[in-house]
């Protein structure tokens, strides 16, 4: 067993599809099969059910997938230690978040404080962002819903509220206020589910035992006030939001009547894992400057 095997199984077990990890690995797709077949004679057992062309990670690949990370991670946190203590460069700084919008400061004085330093940035649901910490492919991830675990470490960084906006004269545009009861047969722009502006739409309309009516739904974010402008529908936007839109679109913004009609941002990082010199810097750079944001 060595380490290209290890990496090939973990780059199939995150795809479930051999092509996707053989694209990823950059490497012919029979050398990843090949492995993989090597890999669990071996071991004894098989770490992927096989029907026809389907993959799948079956209980004993899942048990050993757990492990094979935390021993990658490791080592690759050996690896930038080491790098850092040769001083060979401004160093690096990997980030998950579900929107890169409020990072972009942070960024920018981080590149400052460090020039030439080196960031990778992935948009992710939450569910995702737990495998990119797992992995170490990640130093940190920046969450809106709750990322928790005893391999886990978190900060809260910000807190802002949620307001609903709705397009100019629609007939709620004229309220500062409203309950949630009241939006039932409103249409709904949204993101899918999985994203935090989604989940928070359908607690508080749980909570009333309703459902809401989603009419736009997509993963691009940055979108939504165009399409509630447009008149597609009205949408739980934050208060970030609102301050860089200002006047524009025209929107009118109202205040939910639920106490937890709020964002909560964590910032995420493995427990026990090495955080570098530049990596410790955002970290200080990111709660100083979304508190401030959010203030």
């Amino acid at each position: 067993m060595d380490l290209l095997s290890l990496r090939y199984f973990q780059a199939v077990a995150r795809y479930q599809h051999i092509s996707r990890a053989a694209e990823e690995l950059r490497v012919a797709q029979p050398s990843v099969s090949r492995t993989i077949i090597r890999l669990e004679k071996e071991l004894g057992m098989a770490l992927f059910d096989r029907q026809g062309r389907r993959i799948r990670l079956n209980d004993h690949g899942a048990a050993f997938l757990v492990r094979v990370e935390r021993a990658l991670a490791e080592l690759d946190d050996a690896r930038r230690e080491m790098t850092d203590a040769a001083g060979t460069g401004p160093g690096r700084v990997a980030v998950a978040a579900e929107t890169l919008f409020q990072l972009a400061g942070v960024l920018s004085a981080l590149r400052t404080l460090r020039p030439g330093v080196g960031v990778r940035l992935f948009q992710a649901p939450v569910d995702s962002m737990r495998q990119h910490l797992h992995s170490a492919e990640v130093d940190f991830a920046l969450a809106s819903q709750p990322l928790a675990g005893p391999e886990l470490c978190s900060v809260e960084v910000a807190c802002e509220e949620v307001f609903l906006a709705v397009p100019p004269g629609h007939p709620l545009s004229g309220r500062d206020r409203v309950a949630v009861a009241d939006l039932a047969g409103e249409e709904f722009v949204s993101t899918r589910p999985g994203h935090w502006q989604r989940a928070l739409l359908d607690r508080l309309f749980a909570r009333e035992g309703l459902a809401p009516h989603v009419v736009c739904e997509g993963d691009e974010v940055a979108a939504t006030p165009e399409l509630i402008g447009a008149g597609l529908g009205i949408g739980l936007m934050p208060a970030v939001a609102r301050r860089a839109l200002g006047e524009r679109g025209g929107l009118a913004w109202l205040r939910v009547d639920a106490p937890d009609c709020r964002r909560t941002l964590t910032l995420v990082w493995r427990r026990g894992a090495y955080l570098s010199p530049a990596a410790l810097d955002f970290r200080r750079l990111a709660m100083e400057g979304l508190m401030l944001d959010a203030s």
